[in-house]
């Protein structure tokens, strides 16, 4: 396998400002891709080309404002001439609470960040990915969508639907060039661990047979694997990283 499988190739990383899209953008850009992150986080994205080690193109935006999408898409696309790999990296994980406690407003942003927010980004560059009949997609998940986690109702609702979307959309484009797939991890060490309450995080961490959380790298490693020309014959799938936890 070359070390540079993704040279010719231009991946979107939403979210790649930091955790697991950050980790991912780092890995497409050393194989050889050109890479454009989306991010709301402006301040960082400033700086990104100097944290991820080569050039980037860069689009400040919040992705559950559909408007914002479609510029960003055709921004990237007008800037770097295609668009071969999107990976839906952006979430939240929103807040830890029962069901009847969460607010309304909250249950609403999950959603609009972690589901609209993924069916816009998907909704404005597959008809760019089909202008080659080529793409990739990879769609971040959780075992949470699987398995439903207590006390983090909004953020397993809403990657249980990432799944779904992903098993609809990966069907619709099974007879073209273009496959998109899911990736479910168990927590892994970012950022987001910073926004739960340690009851939360303790309970999933019990979860996992291997005893420990996921890392950046490993889940980049497989996210950059779904991305490649190797996976040809996988669409509409969900692939498990969870240390053991998912049985399905």
């Amino acid at each position: 396998m070359s070390d540079k499988r993704f040279e010719g190739r231009v991946a979107v990383v939403t979210g790649g400002a930091s955790g697991i899209g950050f980790g991912a953008a780092q890995r497409f850009l050393r194989e050889g891709a050109k890479i454009a992150v989306w991010d709301r986080d402006a301040a960082t994205l400033a700086k990104l080309a100097d944290k991820v080690g080569g050039p980037v193109h860069t689009e400040a935006l919040d992705i559950s404002d559909h408007a914002a999408v479609a510029r960003a898409a055709e921004n990237t696309f007008a800037a770097l001439g295609r668009l071969d790999i999107l990976v839906n990296s952006a979430g939240i994980a929103g807040p830890s609470a029962t069901l009847w406690e969460i607010g309304v407003d909250a249950w609403k942003q999950v959603m609009d960040v972690n589901v609209n927010g993924m069916f816009y980004c998907c909704r404005s560059v597959v008809p760019l990915m089909l202008k080659n009949d080529y793409g990739r997609i990879v769609n971040i998940a959780s075992v949470a969508g699987k398995e439903g986690n207590p006390r983090m109702a909004a953020y397993s609702a809403s990657k249980a639907a990432v799944i779904g979307l992903t098993k609809s959309l990966g069907k619709e484009l099974a007879k073209t060039g273009v496959r998109a797939n899911c990736i479910t991890p168990a927590t892994v060490v970012t950022p987001i661990l910073d926004t739960l309450d340690q009851a939360a995080i303790d309970y999933m961490l019990s979860k996992i047979p291997m005893g420990r959380f996921g890392t950046v790298e490993e889940n980049a490693a497989l996210i950059c694997f779904l991305a490649s020309e190797e996976l040809s014959f996988s669409t509409a799938a969900t692939f498990d990283i969870s240390g053991g936890r998912t049985t399905f």
